[in-house]
């Protein structure tokens, strides 16, 4: 766990003169007199008329369609009990910061100073037009409960108390897979739970809704075991009261399978989880400090599958991978309440999710090299950008299904929508998978680094997600112990270099093309052995259509041989590389930072084609930029006078092409010097960057990703006389994907059109 002081803490709290953690921003703008007129008086009466005319345009014209009430009367605080509702405020911006990161919901908190249960229901009911949501936090039980069945009861709009369904549901997914892990059945097992407040009766509840039989649940409350003949049970224990001669914690997790710890540290000892039935299941989700640590309850049962509240072990249960994404797919189809199956919905999609490959990001947040369902990893990690896309998709279709849902949405469409959420990055990426994912049948990928870890994860995700089939060029017998280890279900096809299939006609073809290249008789069956020319061939003789690498390669190694074998496309003179680069969610292509070092005013002229090009392909309105020190003829130099030559070119050969230059960087991408300075240029706000030379291109890439926060997908090679498309050395599993997305987009097109090439403008 983070280690940090008390005086850490309350300064991050009041960091830079804004105490707190949120605020408010406008998200219209609001600069001139007629957006303030619009935004307030005369402008805002028409939303008001229309509002009262048709109370459901309040989600059309209003925020209260994403917009969550977390209110909290500070009783039952993050394990400091009843501490007030100002003291609970912090917790509460935190629960606000939280929505907004993980799923981009705003927040009010809502602090209700009283410890009267009716008068907080009559407050959340008062000032329910405002919001698509209440979400109820760290009020104690049993009122609790009574709160939320109250307002469930009254509101038409969702209802959560997240100490109780939070828990449950992450726990839920947690004991799905930990089951299929030690290969038990859920109506078998029996279930100790420590606990007996609102977040032990909810996990209770939906375990049971999962398929535990309510019989085979023993609940310990303060006072001993719940049982049929006490008389000191309020209705919400009275239902777990079942007829047993178990009294103590002792006794009831004797013989147990699984441990559910939602009461106080320390409670469960070495001794008693000794006494658990085989492959124990041992929730201890106690916060800060656990049921029993992790380390004792490993000692004493080295075959215990082992989750606690925690970071710093494995199998963390934290409600973060819940709320956010159970309130973005309810708020989304205006549901009027989340009821059972969409919490269920929530646990068995977190549960799948687990299945899944993991992305390397989530390893490298963790410090880990992998993460596969099994005894250290049952649930998702609480950074994984995935659990947005499984849970929020999966609690809306829930919605619609059980007819809580005023709003029917279109479930792969919606995922589409979430994902552009996340940046648009992601944006950009879902529409080159979109491309590739609509040839039928799907594009045949080679991969010649095929014995590589990242490339079968990659390879893994490619098919699954219907981008392309794969082909993976490698020792066929390494290559399955790979996807074993990996514990991935699929078989790709393989390609042994050293026992390759029609070897006779890749020889001669082979030798054809290098025969006057150094290639003899005699060696061309070894080249064809170097994955690096075989990848290449394949493409050219028909058995696959895009050719990936460079993973564990220089960049020289992949496109030498690549580029001998398929030279340039017969439309373009030369090959071109591109960066896709997103920067403040808009999207710039930036060329050439990979081949051409010192181009040409001509060899300028066809990289600004190829380039715009490409961003017609990604659905972008080319305004195309040649870059320069130099402003429109301002200094009079070589190099400025390289770019003005090309533009000459280009407005002769393609005059509907939207370019112009020599431009400042500046210049090409802020609107307001063009229209101060320069209001003779067609381009303003260009998204097409052509920079005069490699060494310029390369070098504002690299700073932009790495000090301007840009999202890259690149690089993507143009003018290629097959689909050729390199890696960056140690890409991500991630980049892998959209690379390939990329390889088999581009497959289609020349199936389809031809080629990015100049001669299409």
């Amino acid at each position: 766990m983070s280690q940090f002081t008390r005086e850490d803490a309350l300064e991050y709290h009041r960091l830079d003169g804004k105490p707190g953690k949120v605020a408010i921003l406008p998200t219209k703008p609001l600069g001139t007199q007629r957006d303030l007129s619009l935004a307030y008086s005369p402008g805002v009466a028409f939303p008001v008329l229309a509002v009262e005319e048709n109370p459901s345009d309040a989600y059309e014209y209003t925020s209260k369609g994403n917009l969550v009430a977390v209110v909290s009367n500070g009783t039952a605080i993050l394990g400091l009990g009843d501490r007030g509702a100002l003291a609970s405020k912090p917790v509460m911006e935190g629960k606000g910061v939280l929505f907004k990161v993980f799923s981009d919901i705003d927040v009010f908190d809502i602090e209700v100073d009283s410890h009267d249960p009716d008068e907080i229901i009559q407050v959340v009911k008062a000032i329910a037009p405002t919001f698509g949501g209440i979400n109820l936090e760290d009020i104690k039980a049993p009122e609790c409960f009574y709160i939320e069945e109250t307002l469930k009861g009254m509101l038409d709009i969702p209802v959560f108390h997240d100490d109780q369904h939070g828990t449950a549901i992450i726990s839920s997914a947690g004991l799905i897979n930990a089951l299929e892990v030690v290969g038990k059945n859920i109506e078998d097992i029996r279930i100790a739970i420590s606990g007996a407040g609102a977040s032990a009766i909810s996990c209770a509840n939906l375990a049971i809704k999962l398929g535990v039989k309510l019989e085979n649940v023993l609940m310990v409350d303060s006072r001993g075991v719940v049982h049929s003949g006490r008389t000191d049970l309020n209705k919400y224990k009275e239902r777990f009261a079942v007829d047993t001669d178990a009294r103590t914690l002792a006794d009831a997790v004797r013989g147990a399978d699984v441990f559910y710890g939602l009461s106080v540290a320390d409670v469960l000892t070495q001794e008693m989880v000794k006494t658990m039935a085989k492959d124990p299941i041992i929730f201890a989700m106690a916060n800060p400090d656990p049921e029993i640590k992790y380390e004792l309850a490993k000692a004493a049962r080295p075959d215990c599958i082992m989750a606690t509240g925690r970071s710093d072990y494995p199998n963390q249960i934290n409600n973060v991978l819940g709320f956010p994404f159970i309130f973005r797919g309810a708020l989304d189809v205006r549901a009027s309440a989340i009821n059972e199956e969409m919490k269920l919905a929530a646990a068995h999609a977190l549960a799948d999710l687990a299945k899944e490959d993991v992305p390397d990001s989530v390893l490298r947040a963790y410090g880990v090299n992998s993460l596969k369902l099994g005894v250290e990893y049952i649930i998702p990690k609480p950074f994984d950008p995935r659990v947005m896309l499984w849970v929020s998709p999966a609690v809306a279709q829930a919605a619609m299904d059980t007819g809580v849902a005023r709003k029917q949405i279109d479930i792969a469409q919606y995922r589409e929508q979430l994902a552009f959420r996340q940046g648009q990055g992601q944006q950009v990426r879902y529409y080159i998978m979109h491309e590739a994912q609509t040839a039928k049948p799907n594009k045949r990928l080679v991969y010649s680094e095929g014995e590589e870890p990242k490339i079968i994860r990659a390879a893994y995700q490619v098919e699954h997600e219907e981008i392309a089939d794969t082909i993976l060029i490698g020792n066929p017998a390494l290559i399955r112990e790979q996807i074993q280890t990996l514990g991935l279900d699929f078989e790709p096809k393989i390609v042994d270099p050293n026992n390759l299939s029609r070897v006779d006609e890749y020889a001669q073809e082979y030798f054809d093309l290098r025969k006057r290249k150094g290639v003899t008789r005699n060696n061309v069956s070894h080249l064809l052995a170097d994955p690096q020319i075989l990848g290449p061939m394949m493409v050219k003789m028909g058995d696959a259509d895009a050719y990936v690498s460079g993973l564990v390669h220089d960049y020289p190694e992949i496109i030498r041989p690549a580029l001998q074998i398929h030279h340039t496309h017969p439309d373009s003179c030369l090959v071109a590389g591109v960066y896709i680069m997103i920067i403040k969610k808009k999207t710039y292509i930036f060329t050439d930072a990979t081949v051409n070092i010192e181009p040409t005013a001509e060899n300028l002229a066809e990289i600004s084609c190829l380039a715009a090009n490409f961003a017609i392909r990604l659905g972008l309105d080319p305004r195309v930029a040649l870059l320069s020190f130099s402003n429109f003829g301002s200094t009079d130099h070589p190099l400025s006078r390289k770019v003005r030559k090309a533009v000459e070119i280009l407005k002769k050969t393609v005059p509907t092409l939207p370019i112009d230059g020599e431009m400042q960087a500046d210049t090409a991408v802020v609107a307001d010097i063009i229209d101060e300075r320069y209001p003779f240029s067609a381009v303003k706000d260009a998204n097409v960057l052509v920079f005069p030379s490699l060494e310029a291109a390369n070098i504002a890439y690299k700073l932009m990703e790495r000090l301007g926060g840009a999202t890259t997908i690149g690089p993507i090679l143009l003018g290629t006389g097959a689909p050729i498309h390199v890696l960056q050395r140690g890409a991500d599993v991630r980049d892998i994907v959209s690379m390939s997305a990329v390889a088999a987009m581009d497959a289609i097109d020349r199936f389809s059109t031809g080629c990015f090439c100049s001669s299409k403008l």
